[in-house]
């Protein structure tokens, strides 16, 4: 189901790089000499740099190279237009690429120029395009944000297709959550769109996906319906990649059933599929399939054969060189054991007792190496077991000290470069009076108290997708919109913030805990910050930068019960949450700074 469920993931993500378009690297190739003359300017260079920037799919780096000379050209010419399609184009190049902070930068900035251009299509494309990273990062929340965002705009649109397949990426999303509901109204308004603009292969993975849905809920004969209308269009487009996966599919789903014989029946035609067609990658998956039904049946022959031929395709997938010069091997050792036959019988009269001397020693040593290689691999699968869970533990502890992007640069490199982020909020809590109940406690009272709230904060953090930073005491350091930059991370703290304060709140009614009814102070405040980390022992991720020493202060001038915000919080979530103005309060090494505090979300 793994190899499935990624090829929907891909499909779903070239739906709408291309925007329902087909890349040629034929038009790419032609255009080249085009832009070698250099004789277009004005609008007409932009188009020709857009169209090769969309089109370069086998040289992705010259594809971002275009990208960034149609951006630079388009501010030079305050075309915003182009200047979105620009960002557009360098947001797919970067994802395909792997890079997925970069893809996700790129496409708030083509956002943006969309936006200014008064595009709304353009917008809708970009929010879509921000969604779809996400869902590769398994951030659920804010994928399904900026599909709902996409969908909204798009609706005022006539991109009827694009439209489409943003209800389709956002059912995808539900019936990931296991929204099974959710998700089929989401693909029955898009079908109903792919069929009104005949829109064949959309209307293809929109049954297909349906089916699948259809599927995980025990509907077995709507499943069937659906996935088998969707391999008829696929059929007619040639689309025999497809086809083969959604078959493996439907396999997976009946051997969780226990379904034997059909999981056996779907996995057989998915293998008879790729065979035909010659589809590697898939020769591979079903031949895998049937190795494990086998396996489960009891028939360990059957299952051992299918596994080799697994075996086979996925070397030749991977290294199709490799599996050739294996394949000389063979054939050589083939030809030079036929010879050393042929003169083996040649002499076999002079050398009979000689040969099986020879045998009987060759044997005993063959028996003796096979002993020890036994031994050897027996050592080496333990080792290597021992250094992986060893591994895993090592990698879990820097997870939980770093950020995932910045440990994975600490762990290539060595080090870790300072990073700048323009948009962050940092939240502060400090709770009201507790070094005077930190000296009247014992040591191990006090720790289990502080624990008591900071475990619940992080919990809380995690849920809405922000960084914990660090704690000080009795202080809790947060921030939001790093180490992956957003546009949502100010609201998604003020919700964090609330549900800590509810937390606190509710604490105090326990009778099992009494030394946990403290009063808080939170603080927040948002604005850029330089990220990284320093020193060279016991390293700790960390931020600094004006909008850090505010936030603190916001905290330190709040009350208690009270979430005390900035000026610059304010603007960014003013329409989602209701705030009372405190005026302007006077701030050590700030002056005078407007102030608010948050009562509660709006609707």
């Amino acid at each position: 189901m793994q190899i499935a469920k990624m090829y929907f993931t891909i499909l779903i993500i070239c739906f709408l790089s291309i925007l329902c378009h087909a890349q040629n690297q034929k038009t790419a190739d032609s255009l080249e000499n085009v832009y070698k003359e250099n004789k277009l300017s004005g609008e007409a260079k932009l188009e020709l740099l857009r169209n090769l920037a969309f089109n370069e799919v086998r040289d992705l780096k010259l594809s971002l190279k275009y990208a960034d000379e149609l951006i630079r050209l388009s501010k030079a010419g305050n075309n915003y237009l182009y200047l979105h399609r620009g960002y557009l184009q360098k947001g797919n190049s970067y994802r395909l690429l792997g890079d997925l902070n970069m893809a996700l930068d790129a496409f708030f900035k083509s956002k943006d120029a969309a936006v200014q251009a008064d595009f709304p299509a353009g917008e809708g494309s970009a929010n879509m395009s921000i969604a779809d990273v996400y869902s590769v990062m398994d951030n659920t929340l804010n994928a399904q944000m900026y599909y709902n965002k996409a969908i909204l705009i798009l609706r005022k649109t006539t991109d009827t297709v694009s439209l489409a397949t943003a209800l389709l990426n956002a059912g995808e999303e539900y019936s990931k959550s296991k929204k099974f509901e959710n998700a089929l109204a989401y693909y029955k308004e898009s079908g109903e769109l792919f069929k009104k603009a005949n829109y064949l292969i959309g209307t293809a993975y929109n049954l297909g996906n349906i089916g699948m849905l259809y599927a995980e809920q025990g509907k077995d004969d709507l499943a069937m319906k659906n996935i088998n209308e969707a391999i008829v269009i696929l059929e007619k487009l040639e689309d025999y990649y497809a086809i083969s996966d959604y078959l493996t599919y439907m396999s997976d789903i009946y051997l969780k059933r226990n379904n034997w014989k059909k999981a056996l029946a779907y996995a057989e035609e998915s293998l008879s599929l790729a065979q035909k067609y010659g589809l590697k990658e898939q020769l591979s998956n079903s031949n895998l399939k049937l190795s494990e039904l086998y396996q489960k049946s009891g028939n360990f022959k059957e299952s051992l054969h299918y596994f080799k031929d697994h075996i086979v395709y996925r070397d030749s997938v991977n290294n199709i060189e490799m599996v050739e010069k294996m394949a000389d091997i063979r054939t050589n050792a083939e030809v030079a054991q036929k010879q050393i036959e042929v003169n083996l019988l040649n002499q076999q009269k002079k050398t009979q007792k000689i040969i099986a001397i020879s045998s009987i020693i060759s044997f005993v040593l063959v028996l003796l190496l096979a002993f020890g290689l036994y031994r050897r691999y027996k050592f080496v699968h333990k080792t290597n077991k021992i250094i992986e869970r060893e591994k895993n533990r090592s990698n879990t502890l820097l997870l939980n000290i770093l950020p995932e992007e910045t440990a994975a640069e600490l762990k290539e490199t060595g080090k870790v470069l300072a990073k700048k982020f323009e948009s962050v909020s940092v939240l502060f809590t400090d709770f009201e009076g507790f070094t005077s109940y930190a000296e009247n406690l014992p040591p191990e009272k006090l720790v289990d108290t502080v624990d008591y709230y900071f475990s619940k904060f992080d919990e809380i953090i995690e849920k809405y997708d922000l960084e914990k930073i660090k704690t000080v005491g009795d202080s809790y350091m947060c921030a939001g919109g790093l180490p992956y930059p957003s546009d949502n991370h100010a609201t998604l703290m003020v919700l964090a913030a609330l549900e800590m304060l509810k937390f606190v709140e509710d604490s105090k009614s326990k009778t099992d805990f009494n030394e946990t009814r403290f009063n808080i102070r939170i603080g927040i405040n948002s604005g850029p910050v330089v990220a990284g980390i320093v020193g060279t022992k016991k390293f700790a991720y960390d931020i600094w930068g004006d909008a850090v020493n505010i936030a603190s202060r916001m905290e330190s001038n709040s009350e208690p019960g009270k979430i005390n915000i900035s000026e610059n919080t304010y603007q960014l979530i003013k329409d989602e949450f209701s705030c009372s103005y405190r005026g302007e309060i006077e701030v050590k090494n700030k002056g005078m700074m407007k102030m608010y505090f948050v009562n509660k979300l709006l609707n």
